[in-house]
């Protein structure tokens, strides 16, 4: 599916939506996005290792404990960033890219050059949001 795609080019609404140029731009950011989310995984892995040595003085166990456990968190949020990625370039194999996994309808341009990862309408994810409020509200009581 690969293509060249125009310098500069950017999806517009006035183009029918997800035509092969639209999937090749979002299919190359979330590419590109991935690469850089994978080395700085790499980079966190190799600071928590190269850090981890032992330190004789408690305090700066400590701190260095503290600041790996801050790296650790960062790399579980890539990892689960880049599962998410993976979904967003599998759907645009089979198609069903930038559309709601819920409703069907389209996620929009907008918000896909925000959150490319996104799978719910702006809509749909307002109910959702509204729910898990509604929820977390009622199991507090």
């Amino acid at each position: 599916m690969e293509m060249d795609l125009p310098k500069n080019y950017r999806p517009s609404e006035d183009e029918p939506y997800m035509n092969p140029e639209q999937l090749e731009y979002f299919r190359q950011k979330l590419l590109l996005w991935r690469a850089e989310l994978m080395q700085e995984s790499g980079e966190i892995l190799s600071l928590v290792k190269e850090k981890s040595q032992k330190v004789p003085d408690d305090v700066d166990r400590g701190v260095l404990e503290a600041d790996n456990i801050l790296k650790l968190r960062t790399g579980s949020r890539y990892s689960k960033l880049l599962h998410k990625i993976d979904e967003a370039l599998g759907q645009i194999k089979v198609g069903a890219y930038g559309y709601c996994k819920e409703t069907g309808e389209q996620i929009g341009i907008k918000r896909l050059e925000v959150r490319p990862t996104a799978t719910l309408s702006i809509e749909a994810q307002k109910r959702h949001e509204q729910i898990e409020r509604w929820t977390q509200v009622r199991y507090r009581r």
